[in-house]
């Protein structure tokens, strides 16, 4: 990251950066392959306790943050999580938690108590709020009838589903979208989970026939979860870009060492021209990443009316500039980049899976031009 850190956000970025290191050393994180979750339930209970799951909470709801600037300060963590490859659902719980702290109410008071002890962790059902194909809504659908919310539909994939105690729905109705927070015991939940290419994370695909829970479960108002969700979706992108552009500099930084220690006709690799080319590139791909991710979490924490433009801005660019940076890291590397044995390839499905969720490049540069459109008819 570029930001100038205040003493006690370094301090807040150290402790993690010990911890991870402490916790779960690169070894540990290839062990984790095959555990039914990615990760133990008390390394994220221990996580809680350092703060990870109270930066977007209110200080009246048990949360705070570090600078005032909480997805500022949730930066530096996500960050630390992509240098060491780090398990643990901290987009979803962050997000839910949150979403909770601010419009959940009374009702959902025990469960953001849950996330912000570390006892529990949510998952965010993520919703349609990228379709540019034309087809009109997918997803869950959700009624009321008798007091109750019905809920009909699949999501996926939905990340931590099958580690949490509820999920936080998006769900299409007849007044339009709406929010519901569903426990993942509720009757008509299933969860079917998906391969990835992630060693560590979980994705499932959640499916709801007749899932009924109170209309208390609703969270916000019905059909009013637009903005809600335009929110929840700039929190998912910052956070998940600056996972990114930590595993980018680990990536760099590993590649750049080989480079000057391997030797090839008696020179180190790094002395011929070529490659000197490829790394002042890769230099100047990861510098902007920091600072395009760097630039859009300042503007969603300031409620900035470039938020949106500025965060798919940053989606897209790290998005293909970062998939192109780690995969020349592994051509550098040779015959060893594609070994299961190497680090490499733990920040390589890193940053793939992170190209991914919550939007392909494509998907934001065609929100980029919605806004721009939007702002010349305007004019």
């Amino acid at each position: 990251m570029l930001l100038e850190l205040s003493a006690d956000q370094e301090i807040f970025r150290d402790t993690t950066a010990r911890f991870l290191t402490s916790r779960v050393p690169i070894n540990e994180v290839r062990s984790l392959r095959n555990h039914p979750a990615g990760f133990d339930p008390d390394y994220w209970r221990e996580g809680a306790d350092l703060g990870w799951t109270s930066l977007l909470v209110s200080e009246e709801h048990g949360g705070g943050s570090v600078s005032g600037a909480g997805l500022v300060d949730l930066t530096t963590i996500a960050h630390e999580f992509g240098v060491h490859a780090a398990p643990g659902p901290l987009v979803p719980t962050n997000v839910v938690a949150g979403t909770l702290s601010a419009v959940g109410g009374d009702t959902h008071r025990p469960v953001l108590a849950s996330l912000l002890a570390g006892t529990s962790v949510a998952a965010w059902c993520f919703g349609p709020a990228l379709s540019t194909d034309g087809q009109g809504p997918a997803g869950p659908r959700c009624r009321i009838a008798g007091g109750e919310v019905v809920l009909d539909g699949t999501q996926r994939p939905v990340e931590a589903a099958g580690q949490a105690d509820h999920i936080l729905v998006t769900a299409w109705g007849e007044a339009g979208l709406t929010q519901v927070l569903v426990p993942t015991d509720a009757a008509g939940l299933s969860r079917e989970p998906m391969r990835t290419a992630d060693l560590t994370r979980r994705f499932s695909a959640v499916t709801f026939d007749g899932v009924r829970v109170p209309v208390e479960a609703i969270v916000g108002e019905p059909g009013d979860a637009d903005d809600l969700l335009e929110r929840q979706l700039q929190l998912a992108v910052v956070i998940g870009n600056a996972e990114a552009v930590g595993a980018l500099q680990t990536a760099f930084d590993m590649t750049l060492q080989w480079a000057f220690d391997r030797y090839s006709f008696g020179r180190p690799l790094a002395s011929y021209q070529e490659l000197k080319h490829r790394f002042a590139d890769q230099k100047t791909w990861l510098e902007a990443c920091h600072a395009v991710n760097d630039a859009a979490a300042a503007a969603v924490d300031e409620g900035s009316p470039d938020a949106k433009e500025l965060v798919s801005a940053a989606k897209a660019f790290i998005g293909d500039y970062g998939s192109e940076l780690v995969q020349d890291c592994v051509q550098i590397h040779g015959g060893i980049g594609v070994t299961f044995e190497h680090d490499l390839h733990l920040y390589l499905r890193r940053v793939t899976v992170n190209r991914a969720l919550y939007g392909t490049p494509a998907d934001h540069r065609q929100r980029i031009s919605t806004v721009l459109e939007n702002q010349k008819e305007r004019a």
